[in-house]
């Protein structure tokens, strides 16, 4: 058998031009109302209009494939390379066995279950003879947890020295439909569960700490929170001028990190008289590619590199 690894990541458009292409994707065709597709282009035109996204995951995959000696290939979920044409270039290549790994730590049926069912459709269609063993999950892998402390550090380090003990830190991940919670899906705790680790790792109590989602969308139906647009304010009322917003749930730069965390959320800080700081993403860092290259060693025999 010839094994090999595919990284999983949403996807983003590689200029303000595909835009109207890329959200027609990932609203699954429907029409993109003119007032949010310039309110999305305008964000991404704030950030340097293009996603970062691809070319992290590129870079993660590259080092990967180093370090494993065994190929590895990126497939977006809506964008190109699409999961689709990556599982042909797969079964192309003659990889029979495949560690599939989505580039987020937290199982959602609405997120990483969605990743899944791409990857069983395209499988499917290339009737490709491809064992895949999918990672859904791994908000707990040491590597993953130590590279989020180092980063977290980091930026603390950049508070002034008599301000760091007051710091309070504000975890965040992205917000899911709320209805998640009725039916059982395990987003939440395993968020929770990170939050808690990486709270030990850095001797946090809990009055130091708060969990938050972020990046809801204006929608009819109630979404996961409380949101962070909203803990900023009530921190600063609470007399909080210093906060560290680690986005746990997310590991590489991209438009929620890049406008909602580093743009927008710095005005509502500002406009609070709040000094935040933000830790670097992981993307394709070396602690990152330590704990993807301990996920795919869990289901491969591939050797330690000497």
């Amino acid at each position: 058998m010839t094994a090999g690894v595919l990284l999983m990541a949403y996807g983003g458009p590689d200029s303000l031009a595909d835009i109207p292409a890329y959200l027609s994707d990932v609203r699954g065709g429907r029409e993109t109302p003119p007032a949010l597709l310039d309110e999305i282009t305008h964000r991404y035109a704030l950030i340097g209009g293009r996603s970062p996204l691809l070319e992290i995951t590129r870079g993660a995959a590259a080092r990967l494939q180093s370090e494993l000696g065994l190929p590895v290939y990126v497939g977006m979920r809506h964008w190109r390379p699409y999961i689709r044409e990556t599982v042909a270039q797969m079964a192309a290549d003659g990889i029979t066995e495949c560690v599939a790994v989505v580039m987020a730590p937290h199982y959602s049926r609405m997120s990483v279950g969605a990743y899944r069912a791409k990857l069983e459709e395209a499988l499917a269609a290339e009737g490709a003879p491809m064992t895949v063993d999918m990672v859904e999950s791994w908000g707990l892998q040491p590597e993953y947890l130590a590279g989020l402390a180092g980063n977290i550090r980091s930026a603390w380090a950049r508070f002034a020295p008599a301000a760091r003990d007051r710091v309070q830190f504000v975890f965040t991940a992205h917000s899911l439909p709320a209805s998640l919670i009725a039916s059982g899906d395990p987003y939440p705790a395993q968020l929770q569960q990170t939050a808690a680790a990486l709270a030990e790792r850095l001797d946090l109590d809990a009055g130091r700490r708060q969990f938050c989602y972020q990046s809801a969308p204006k929608a009819a139906i109630p979404w996961l929170g409380p949101q962070v647009e909203a803990m900023i304010p009530a921190l600063a009322e609470a007399g909080h001028r210093e906060l560290m917003v680690a986005p746990i749930g997310f590991i590489a730069d991209h438009v929620e990190v890049l406008y909602d965390l580093d743009i927008g959320l710095q005005q509502i800080a500002a406009a609070h008289g709040v000094h935040m700081e933000r830790p670097a993403m992981l993307n394709d860092s070396p602690q990152l590619v330590a704990a993807l290259a301990a996920l795919v060693r869990a289901r491969l025999a591939v050797p330690e590199k000497s």
